[in-house]
């Protein structure tokens, strides 16, 4: 495996260990930092000495970025640490849960209706243009043009979650299409009939 392709693997990891730990937070309300991962102990005493720092490691430094982004905050109550999701943090796991139901869609009998996702963000918000633009290619959609991208399922909640993320509302617009002329390489891009 070459070194990027190990990087991207690290961070999807620290990824997947953040949404769990945000879940976990969200399900509990406020839980204790040590009993977030409730099995963690048990499941750490049977790996090799090694194994288990890593995941310490890893834990701790998922339950900081996630504090670090704003998703989570820590209290202190009868000498416990607890930690507390936030409204960044609630709307962080909403906008995650709506991408993987569009994972979800794809195995989804397609109605025939095309999702077409357009818009115009100012130069002078060129960041967050491209933000939007990778976060699309990211999540599965299509390239018509710079600034029209095409998805085959329902795709609303989660165009209206990245638009309030992104701060860009007027500016990204969501239309449902019939028919789009040639559209057998979307067709084949999708693996759609």
């Amino acid at each position: 495996m070459g070194i990027v392709e190990a990087e991207a693997r690290k961070k999807r990891r620290y990824t997947n260990i953040q949404q769990a730990l945000l879940a976990t937070v969200a399900l509990a309300g406020v839980a204790l930092v040590a009993t977030t991962a409730p099995n963690l102990p048990m499941a750490l005493d049977k790996l090799p000495a090694i194994k288990r720092a890593k995941l310490r490691y890893q834990y701790k430094t998922a339950l900081g970025k996630l504090a670090a982004q704003g998703h989570i905050v820590f209290e202190k109550r009868d000498g416990k640490q607890y930690a507390r999701i936030t409204e960044s943090g609630h709307k962080a796991l909403a906008f995650e849960q709506e991408k993987a139901k569009l994972s979800n869609a794809k195995k989804k009998r397609w109605n025939g209706r095309w999702r077409v996702i357009i818009f115009d963000v100012p130069e002078r918000r060129r960041k967050t243009r491209d933000r939007l633009r990778e976060t699309m290619e990211r999540t599965g959609f299509a390239r018509l043009q710079d600034s029209v991208w095409v998805f085959p399922y329902d795709c609303e909640d989660f165009i209206a979650l990245l638009k309030a993320e992104l701060k860009i509302g007027a500016a990204v617009l969501y239309m449902v299409v019939e028919h789009i002329e040639n559209d057998k390489h979307l067709r084949a891009h999708f693996g759609l009939k």
